[in-house]
């Protein structure tokens, strides 16, 4: 799976990077339908913000979190976007099995 990650108005660490291919990593365990991963960090005076972009064959689930750490916001959003793709696979095994 291919993975962007972008930082807005500031340069994010090799670390930080890393830990967010980590965490993206997580989402390959549910389903082999995962295309591409867009994550992008904002960073203001109070909060610094990861924003995810997840192609899960043709669709595309967004996720965004908010707090005082980026490797929380990155850990949420991931939590976040794995209750969706849990939603979309349960759509799809209930439509598979009224089809038949």
């Amino acid at each position: 799976m291919r993975t962007k990650i972008a930082s807005i108005h500031f340069k994010a660490s090799d670390s930080l990077k890393e830990f967010t291919e980590q965490e993206v990593q997580r989402l390959e365990k549910l389903t082999d339908d995962l295309l591409g991963c867009d994550v992008e960090f904002t960073y203001t005076k109070t909060t610094k913000e990861a924003r995810l972009h997840v192609n899960v064959n043709g669709t595309v689930l967004h996720a965004s979190e908010s707090t005082d750490d980026f490797h929380k916001s990155v850990a949420l959003a991931v939590d976040k976007i794995e209750q969706q793709i849990k939603k979309l696979k349960g759509k799809h095994l209930a439509k598979r099995a009224a089809d038949e």
